[in-house]
């Protein structure tokens, strides 16, 4: 079945490529804007701080009551950010990780080994530094602002650095800081609360195993979670304990999984039964099918991502980074251990405590537990580990006050600083490399994730192009669909641009929403009988609005077939069973939509336009070069 790849027509952009985005490509798009939106706002509370120091101040400790009843909260504005809305941002930060568990490359659950022994180690380093340097200055119980990693600039800075460092190091540095983010907050817990209100701590553990016992019912409601949580938040508010905590709990337990391809059937009936009868019971079913179609992980990301990125975190930043800034204070500030034990802890101790311990773990485990990445991205990893924000500025809010609280904070934003010199420093360097060293560097050798249930079969599934080519893209598709048809010219535009790849196409005709999909994968399955699959494959597409039985056979007579033959193979479903096949396949391999491309075994989440397909073509050549 091995033919070789037609000429591409001449085209441009496809006409899809600027709408053809996808949530992976916007949730990238949105760290980068956050990193953005977030320096915006550490910027503006500097400016702020240093032209009215009394009204930043008196402004951020204005006092807000919420009652209810002889019930109530009241927190100073600062409070309410640090530790009402901050709840939010460490939820998001455990919908990521749970995602990351349930369908990303942490499902295998060995893989978590190492990112857990970096993060633990890449906290304890940076604070024996702090230690120190402050041992003997009466300022060791700050220890806590030296240790933590800021997720959002983290990940931020890493979306900056795109282009340079390898997709595979958002995992890990997600997973160092998450476990980072989890110590601080027991940190905070046990470490930085200063009364503990043991009936209160006993209500909120209380209303946390409720929300255990709900989710073991399988209690779907959203409002009954929000309700249990907020109470759950006023109770730890109420014990001394750091609320947040219970957003990152939550996060943690918001399930992950694929849209099945099931779910979605019932939806498309569902919504075939509100188009004849638009009432309202069958809108409140409609609405309820297409909320179990999609994980309440993804919904709840999808809805509070933004948020947290774009109003949260640079609200915080607004609330806790402005100090007034001099010559003298300065001075002072890298003068004060205090400032040089933050700095130092994150700029040295975070690259040193997770890559050492990414090497030594390597070592100990004879290769078997080795980073996802190369080693030149691993280190670029450790310093962008070193970018303390949020919680480091939250620690240092409860551990200092006046002067020292200054100085933390100039070594927190230095640190940041610094960390993003030497990650740019660390990026030069692999790109000075020769080309297998880079490469090298940037990927390493550790096996893959295989996300491709069904391995490729030259000798049963379509293959176009070389048959020992060291890519093989995968499309899952439907001829029916018009996202299928726009991205087919970028497909062909991809086999012209790389002579190195193997492109295979398998069925998944969406039925509930393509009446012709199947028996166009019939018929391109009864012309493969004659050897004329991608002839007909190709026609299929560019005549989407015309896939009748009697286009078919017209089709059939065009690129030279035995049409007897052919209209004879497609009366009896000849190509059922190995279009049955396919869509089995798709079953075990997650996929509900269409198109969707595996790259090398590994699902492409990314934009399908030529830029996107292209870049991880290219990443997925270098690294299977490293292997050959």
């Amino acid at each position: 079945m091995n033919h070789p790849a037609p000429t591409p027509r001449p085209i441009g952009q496809t006409s899809c490529g600027g709408e053809m985005r996808t949530p992976l490509r916007d949730f990238l798009r949105t760290e980068t804007g956050s990193a953005a939106v977030l320096l915006a706002a550490a910027l503006a509370a500097l400016v702020w701080a240093n032209l009215g120091p009394d009204g930043y101040e008196s402004f951020w400790r204005t006092h807000l009551s919420i009652r209810l009843g002889s019930h109530g909260v009241s927190l100073e504005l600062r409070e309410w950010v640090n530790s009402g809305l901050m709840t939010l941002f460490f939820f998001v930060v455990g919908l990521e990780a749970r995602r990351e568990f349930d369908t990303g490359d942490l499902r295998e659950r060995r893989r978590f080994t190492l990112p857990l022994l970096a993060g633990i180690s890449g906290m304890l380093v940076p604070v024996a530094i702090y230690l120190a340097l402050n041992a003997d200055d009466g300022a060791a119980g700050g220890w806590g602002a030296a240790m933590s990693t800021d997720t959002a600039f983290a990940l931020g800075m890493l979306a900056v650095f795109g282009s340079r460092l390898p997709g595979g190091l958002r995992v890990f540095i997600l997973t160092v800081a998450v476990v980072d983010d989890f110590v601080a907050l027991g940190v905070i817990a046990v470490a930085y609360s200063e009364r503990i209100e043991p009936s209160a701590l006993l209500a909120a553990l209380g209303l946390f195993g409720a929300i255990l016992l709900v989710r073991a019912v399988g209690v779907r409601r959203g409002a009954v979670y929000a309700v249990l949580a907020v109470a759950a938040w006023a109770a730890l508010l109420e014990s001394g304990v750091d609320p947040v905590v219970i957003g990152l709990a939550m996060g943690l337990l918001t399930y992950a999984y694929p849209a099945a391809r099931t779910d979605l059937e019932r939806a498309s009936g569902l919504f075939r039964l509100f188009r004849e009868q638009p009432t309202p019971e069958l809108e409140r079913s409609l609405r309820l099918g297409l909320a179990t179609a999609i994980s309440p992980n993804a919904r709840l990301l999808g809805l509070y991502h933004p948020w947290s990125s774009y109003v949260i975190v640079p609200l915080f930043a607004l609330a806790n980074t402005g100090i007034t800034v001099s010559g003298s204070e300065l001075s002072r500030a890298f003068g004060s251990p205090v400032t040089l034990g933050i700095l130092f802890g994150f700029l040295l101790g975070k690259p040193l405590g997770i890559v050492g311990t990414a090497w030594l773990t390597t070592r100990l485990s004879g290769g078997r537990l080795r980073p996802p990445v190369g080693w030149g991205a691993t280190v670029a990893g450790g310093t962008i580990a070193g970018v303390g924000f949020t919680v480091s500025l939250l620690i240092a809010t409860l551990a200092f006050e006046g002067d020292r609280l200054a100085e933390a904070k100039i070594g927190i934003l230095s640190a940041m600083v610094c960390s993003f010199a030497a990650t740019w420093a660390v990026s030069a360097v692999i790109g000075l490399l020769p080309r297998h060293s880079r490469t090298r560097a940037l990927f390493g050798t550790a096996e893959s994730v295989v996300d491709l249930a069904v391995p490729v079969d030259p000798d049963r599934d379509h293959v176009r192009g070389s048959l020992d080519a060291p890519v093989t893209v995968v499309e899952y598709g439907d001829f029916e669909c018009p996202y299928c048809g726009q991205a087919e010219p970028v497909v062909r535009e991809l086999l012209a641009d790389f002579g190195d790849v193997r492109y295979v196409w398998r069925h998944l005709p969406l039925n509930d929403v393509h009446p012709n999909a199947q028996l166009a994968a019939e018929a391109a399955e009864a012309a493969a009988e004659q050897g004329g699959f991608w002839a007909m494959h190709d026609l299929l597409l560019d005549h989407q609005g015309a896939l009748r039985a009697t286009d078919l056979l017209r089709y059939a007579a065009d690129i030279g077939l035995d049409t007897d033959r052919f209209h004879r193979t497609l009366r009896e479903h000849g190509g059922g069973g190995r279009v049955a096949e396919h869509v089995e396949s798709a079953d075990r391999s997650g996929v509900s939509g269409t198109p969707t491309f595996f790259i090398n075994g590994r699902r492409h989440h990314g934009a399908y336009d030529i830029g996107g397909l292209s870049a991880a073509v290219r990443a997925a050549r270098e690294r299977a070069a490293l292997v050959r």
